[in-house]
């Protein structure tokens, strides 16, 4: 099949690209981004064109935690309906983060999902392994056994590590074969129970806090142990603007780490939680508009 999708915005983060364009495409491949006055590619005729006035034409998108609910959560969502979705969405290749049940902790649990994920042919997937074996927090995980299964990476969830001495081993290991690994900022015990930004909406609610300082001194933690054991690290869902500015620093310094934030805390805020709305109890919370808005640059 050749198409040609007509008028669309073409944006394409890797080579700067953004600009009112139409492209080209033959058995699913792009032939050419053809820009305004350039001629079709030689010898192609469309077999169906699409107007994209108004609509951004982007490559696919990537979801870094994308719970899919196999094995174990089968009554939340199948595997296949979780893809679909995402490709409806445009996300076209899906992080699946460890904590299903069983554990992502054994290859042969990681080659059932790759495997289950080719045969359904939707969006690609890309498993992380545990890096504590049941994310226990105790012993780890063979990661070089589950690198070959086809993990891209390792991480604990959110399940966190209690022994900091544990954590550094496991980033030693991953040091050693230039694994990288996955890690959510968030002090294990201070906003244990938290459910809300600790500020005056969660003291007018009367709910319990989860404080900025419960990310920035998970974060502290994490480059010191980065700083001994040189290992790439992956900080997922940062939520507040002292977050961003320790990770700034850190990259500055020349630290191999790299973040992520989720879609949603670029929007909203604690005020949002409303009057106990439960669409908004997110975790990390919903932070200041301060933060939101050092999130959004």
């Amino acid at each position: 099949m050749k198409t040609l999708i007509q008028n669309g915005r073409v944006m394409d983060p890797a080579s700067g690209l953004d600009e009112v364009a139409d492209i080209a495409i033959a058995a699913g491949k792009i032939l050419a981004i053809i820009q305004k006055g350039e001629p079709l590619p030689h010898g192609f005729q469309a077999e169906k064109t699409l107007d994209a006035k108004g609509f951004i034409v982007a490559p696919g998108l990537v979801d870094l935690q994308a719970r899919l609910r196999e094995p174990g959560y089968e009554h939340e969502g199948m595997l296949e309906s979780e893809l679909k979705a995402a490709v409806a969405g445009g996300v076209t290749s899906l992080v699946c983060p460890p904590d299903t049940d069983p554990v992502l902790d054994e290859p042969a649990l990681v080659e059932m999902l790759k495997h289950r994920a080719k045969t359904l042919n939707q969006a690609h997937v890309y498993p992380l392994g545990a890096l504590t074996m049941g994310l226990k927090g105790e012993s780890l995980t063979e990661m070089a056994e589950l690198t070959e299964a086809g993990c891209v990476g390792f991480s604990q969830a959110d399940a966190p590590i209690f022994d900091t001495t544990v954590l550094l081993r496991a980033m030693q290991y991953a040091k050693t074969f230039d694994y990288a690994v996955w890690l959510r900022p968030q002090d294990p015990y201070l906003g244990r129970s938290g459910i809300a930004h600790s500020g005056p909406i969660a003291s007018r609610l009367g709910l319990s806090g989860v404080p900025v300082m419960a990310e920035t001194i998970a974060l502290n933690t994490i480059f010191e142990l980065v700083r001994s054991s040189g290992v790439r690290v992956h900080l997922c869902r940062i939520s507040s603007a002292a977050g961003l500015d320790l990770v700034r620093a850190a990259k500055k310094e020349g630290l191999p780490v790299t973040c992520d934030v989720g879609a949603h805390y670029i929007h909203l805020t604690d005020i949002d939680i409303g009057f106990f709305d439960s669409n908004a109890r997110v975790t990390p919370p919903f932070r200041s508009q301060r933060d939101r808005d050092a999130i959004r640059l």
